[in-house]
């Protein structure tokens, strides 16, 4: 696994190996999006995602290129959002049906499903010509494969580990920010902020996965669990938003009642299992794990002699 930060090397060549191989992989799925679309840009965004958490990591330790190298993906990722929302509304109105199947069983909504199988379709046609997108996106790599000759990170051990445990604590307090707004207000955004946070957790805990105290796997089961029950209580806020947008499009009034009520008691579930686990995972100091992360691995570099940095940021 390539998405890990090795304490025995130095971090600025850890921060350009793991960006370059990234930033490979993205253009790999942009390549393919001109055959496979959707896929091709659900995993290009994903690696996108991956590098923003990258920085943000490590951000104190050069500010003014993890600011802009997070942009600079950010952007990118917005340029080739694409039918994956279709999709995803699909996608809960079967795990609606999957829930209630008795409430689904005389087919009254099958109607809907077509309409949305329908809207993807436009969506995906409406997107058809994506090569000027696809090149745009993929030239955007390649400078900020460029820029990662510019980073200069703190590689001496202590200032490394210093950084490395700056970041996580960001993260972690962003997650507990997110939970503690979500559970007194608990709008839609609110529980979008927290699953961001979720979701770069879950990826600092796979780059410091050589030195985040146990139990490590037990908890990123839970942190990536946690991210998919947010993304499925976010999809329920996307498609009530639909009805209420477009409803007399989707169906009829009796069938819009219908899925408006499965739609409300799947949330209603989603939301107090999100704020209970949520309350578990973040609500703990976060203190004594920074300082077990910044000496574990300041131990582990203690292990090797320093090395040159060698990284190849072409890869």
């Amino acid at each position: 696994m390539t998405y890990h930060i090795d304490p025995k090397l130095p971090l600025t060549g850890e921060i350009r190996r793991i960006a370059g191989v990234r930033i490979g992989r993205a253009v790999e799925s942009l390549e393919a999006s001109r055959t496979e679309p959707e896929k091709g840009l659900h995993d290009a965004r994903k690696r996108f995602k991956e590098l923003r958490a990258l920085f943000a990591l490590v951000r104190s330790g050069d500010r003014g290129f993890c600011r802009k190298e997070n942009r600079r993906y950010r952007d990118i990722a917005r340029t080739i959002a694409g039918a994956r929302e279709a999709t995803a509304l699909i996608e809960t109105f079967d795990r609606l049906v999957k829930e209630s199947p008795d409430e689904f069983a005389s087919g009254g909504l099958d109607d809907v499903r077509a309409v949305l199988v329908a809207r993807r379709e436009r969506i995906a046609h409406d997107r058809a010509d994506l090569g000027p997108v696809i090149a745009a996106a993929i030239a955007g790599c390649g400078e900020g494969r460029m820029a990662l000759h510019g980073v200069v990170l703190p590689d001496d051990p202590q200032l490394a580990a210093d950084v490395l445990a700056e970041g996580s604590g960001r993260t972690l307090r962003h997650a507990a920010r997110g939970l503690a707004v979500a559970a007194k207000r608990g709008k839609a955004e609110d529980f979008h902020n927290l699953r961001k946070a979720v979701k770069a957790h879950w990826m600092h805990l796979s780059l410091l996965r050589g030195v985040w105290p146990p139990p490590l796997k037990s908890r990123r089961k839970a942190v990536e669990a946690l991210g998919e029950q947010l993304g499925d209580l976010n999809d329920i806020f996307v498609m009530r938003w639909l009805i209420d947008a477009e409803g007399r499009e989707l169906g009829v009034r009796k069938q819009l009642a219908l899925l408006r009520r499965q739609l409300k008691r799947s949330e209603k579930r989603l939301r107090k299992a999100c704020l209970k686990e949520a309350r578990r995972l973040f609500s703990e100091k976060r203190k004594p794990t920074l300082r077990k992360i910044a000496d574990r691995y300041q131990s582990s570099a203690g292990n090797a002699p320093p090395q040159a940095d060698t990284a190849d940021v072409s890869a």
